[in-house]
């Protein structure tokens, strides 16, 4: 969960390979928002709206510390993933949706850093309701 780090409470760290970066993410932020965020570009298409499924990543460590999948998220990676058929996707997760309690590590191409975003400006994704 949270630990005391030189007096203020962190919140939980996504750590993102091969680029090798710590997210420590907000109360309630999902993975791409902390990136984005702290200024990481992150691979998306549909920008979190659980349709593209590019965001996705593959959980290495700490899958417990994982907000379960709700069914938008499982309706995706089953039908909208490439390949989903010839995967594992009880270690796949959708970053857009996927709320860490806990510290987690991941696997994610084409995450790079660039510029975090002013202090005044938050990120938040809106899910909007499918047709």
């Amino acid at each position: 969960m949270t630990e005391q780090q030189g007096g203020r409470r962190r919140g939980p760290v996504v750590h993102v390979d091969p680029i090798g970066a710590d997210l420590e993410l907000e109360p309630g932020e999902t993975i791409i928002e902390g990136a984005w965020r702290l200024g990481y570009h992150w691979p998306t298409v549909c920008y979190g709206q659980a349709r593209c499924t590019v965001c996705h990543v593959e959980v290495l460590r700490g899958a417990e510390h994982l907000t379960p999948a709700d069914d938008e998220e499982q309706d995706a990676l089953e039908h909208q993933l490439p390949g989903a058929h010839r995967r594992d996707l009880t270690r796949l997760r959708l970053a857009c949706r996927a709320r860490a309690t806990g510290d987690v590590a991941v696997r994610k191409n084409g995450v790079r850093p660039g510029q975090a975003l002013p202090a005044s400006q938050s990120v938040h994704v809106v899910n909007e309701p499918r047709n």
